[in-house]
């Protein structure tokens, strides 16, 4: 290192070090609490005034070493929306092994009363500690006092024999953060994979210290100012994923006489960590508890796609999932399959040892659900997910049984993230893609009669495909048949639908069938004689769902999609068409999405034919306003008029 960059170090560290003395707690001043706005931000309801988290390392004896996690943070109320940032949750480990602890300090909340500052402390109510489940817990802190304009501040320690991966540190959230440092103090013996993630990277000042007892400390602090609230936009995966912040998973120890030992350095070791737990691989290898059973479910079944479906609906209906994810059993498959409830693990392990004990060349997957984020680095905290592959000849199929509605092949919304990874029975994995290539279609078939006074009556035929299936399976399964047509008649602005029957609900390998009678009068003009209307009706689309100039995120829209449409329109007696929309033919961008539109008249019926695709379900930002673009472009043509006149 040269001595101009040690000469940087060293001036960066002594302005940092003067900067962070004004972020202590109990200083909170006046014009803290007088502020009615953030400065750079006035919609904000909240705002971080500072953060600041320290890792350390103690060595105790009788234990070996434990992390030291010590957080300091102020926040300021602008308005009561901004109530639920003056509150706290944090999780902690309360397992007979490796149990974590949480000290709490300097809790209080401030207010400015007749220009005095006036500080109320937390009290005992405000703290109290929930379960999540046997080996996990919450802290939660509540404080008192709240007005807009308060300031809250508080200070925890959390001590962890889990030295295996650091708690993630945010520089950014949905509220503005003024000021963020993380730091950490690291034995040399400790080697670490630090990923750090956001479009903004934080500053980064690093020294070694001199020697501690006996080791020496590597100390790091990363730094963050005036970091922008994260804002929620359209179709986004996870804007954690988009979030500036820093992560920790420990790869190598070594110790004082020069032995080396490797962690998670790649994707295969993770996947070899991961089928050594008991947890895990041993629970694939149970087979009597279920073996009769599955025996008399596919005793008489001569395809394999047909044992497939009966034991994957055999264990939907068997056992019920809890809510709770994990690639690793927390009662076992056992206990899961005798009290017909467990965790993904329990389910999705089962099924895949079902599927083998049935001849099926089957495999659990590992995946990072979108609520977790994506897996971008080998690390054992990367998946928090477990689903069942099944190699066939043409494609590998995936089930998750934890969803009641979906068909194999078909996995609930909240799997399609990214890439996981299958593992084999020997430990060694391959890299799985997680994004649907098969695209789900909607086809609609309208057949209207129009109307002297300009009423369109007909019938409408709607099938559904796929993911387009599913997700209309979970909202019809939250309500009843005449509350989704109520719902759908104000939706349409106030149409007239009647005949409605819906096929397939409860069968998931087939499309869903919808059918049903129209009347509409909302969506077509009569003017001086002429009829103008929209061959779609009260189906086009009004609003482009893209409106903001610029995009900060990708678009993800989950899976590839097809929406078509044939539509048949016969025009009333004493009536004739002047003049129809120019078919056209669009492209976005190299591969994005396609549109066509066609149109004919043939003795009084108007025929038109519609397809609009979305080939990638990823679409990067930079080609954002190409996707806008496009989407405005159909929208317009969608709305263009037909218009017809007397003889």
């Amino acid at each position: 290192m040269s001595f101009k960059t040690i000469l940087l170090i060293v001036m960066f560290a002594t302005a940092f070090r003067t900067n962070a003395q004004h972020y202590e707690l109990g200083k909170v001043t006046i014009s803290e609490l007088a502020e009615k706005q953030h400065p750079k931000d006035p919609s904000a309801t909240a705002a971080i005034l500072f953060e600041k988290g320290k890792v350390q390392f103690r060595d105790i004896s009788d234990v070996g070493y434990v992390t030291v996690l010590t957080v300091t943070k102020r926040i300021k109320i602008y308005k009561k929306e901004g109530y639920d940032y003056a509150s706290a949750t944090i999780p902690y480990y309360y397992g007979n092994k490796a149990r974590e602890k949480i000290i709490l300090t300097g809790a209080a909340t401030y207010n400015l009363v007749n220009g005095k500052i006036e500080k109320t402390k937390l009290t005992g109510e405000g703290e109290f500690d929930e379960k999540t489940d046997k080996y996990w817990a919450k802290r939660k802190i509540s404080f008192p006092n709240l007005k807009e304009g308060s300031v809250i501040e508080y200070e925890y320690t959390l001590t962890s024999p889990q030295i295996g991966k650091f708690r993630d540190w945010d520089f950014q959230g949905p509220i503005p953060v003024n000021y963020s440092e993380f730091k950490t103090y690291i034995p040399d013996n400790f080697t670490y994979n630090i990923n750090i993630r956001g479009f903004v990277l934080p500053k980064v000042v690093s020294n070694i210290s001199a020697h501690m007892a006996d080791f020496i400390e590597v100390r790091t602090t990363y730094l963050a100012e005036n970091m922008p609230a994260m804002s929620e936009e359209l179709y986004v995966n996870n804007i954690r994923n988009y979030t500036t912040g820093i992560s920790h998973e420990l790869s190598m120890t070594k110790s004082y006489q020069g032995f080396v030992k490797n962690y998670s350095a790649d994707w295969e070791s993770v996947s070899t960590s991961i089928y050594k737990e008991d947890d895990f691989g041993k629970e694939l290898l149970k087979t009597n508890y279920f073996e009769k059973d599955i025996d008399t479910l596919i005793d008489k079944l001569k395809t394999e796609n047909e044992r497939i479906l009966a034991i994957f609906n055999f264990v939907k209906a068997r056992v019920h999932w809890n809510d709770k994810d994990g690639y690793t059993c927390e009662e076992g498959v056992k206990s899961a399959y005798a009290n017909q409830t467990g965790n993904v693990a329990e389910i999705n392990l089962m099924l895949t040892a079902m599927l083998r004990y049935a001849g099926i060349d089957a495999y659990p997957i590992v995946i990072s659900t979108r609520s977790h984020g994506i897996a971008l680095f080998p690390n054992l905290t990367a998946y928090n997910y477990v689903i069942a592959g099944i190699k066939t000849k043409k494609e590998l199929q995936l089930l998750d049984a934890t969803e009641k509605l979906a068909a194999p092949g078909i996995l609930p919304f909240r799997d399609l993230n990214w890439f996981g990874r299958l593992i084999k029975n020997d430990g060694t994995s391959e890299q799985v893609d997680m994004i649907p290539k098969n695209s789900s279609k909607e086809i609609i078939f309208i057949n209207a009669v129009l109307k002297q006074d300009g009423e369109a009556e007909g019938m409408i035929k709607r099938q559904l495909t796929d993911y387009k299936a599913l997700q209309f399976r979970y909202k019809f399964s939250e309500t009843t048949e005449s509350s989704y047509v109520e719902e759908m008649e104000n939706r349409y602005n106030a149409i007239d639908i009647g005949g409605y029957k819906c096929e397939n609900n409860s069968n998931t390998t087939k499309p869903i069938v919808e059918t049903y009678t129209f009347k509409d009068a909302k969506d077509t003009e009569v003017i001086d004689g002429k009829i103008y209307f929209s061959p779609l009706f009260f189906l086009s689309e009004k609003v482009n769902p893209f409106k903001m100039e610029t995009r900060l995120y990708p678009v993800d829209f989950g899976f590839p999609f097809e929406n078509k449409y044939n539509i048949s329109i016969e025009i009333p007696d004493g009536y004739v068409v002047e003049s129809l929309p120019q078919p056209i033919s669009l492209l976005a961008g190299d591969d994005i999405g396609t549109f066509k539109y066609s149109i004919a008249n043939t003795n009084n019926i108007i025929q038109v034919a519609i397809t609009g695709t979305i080939k990638m379900p990823l679409v990067v930002k930079e080609s954002y306003g190409i996707l806008k673009e496009f989407y405005q472009k159909m929208i317009d043509k969608q709305n263009e008029k037909i218009i017809l006149k007397k003889i």
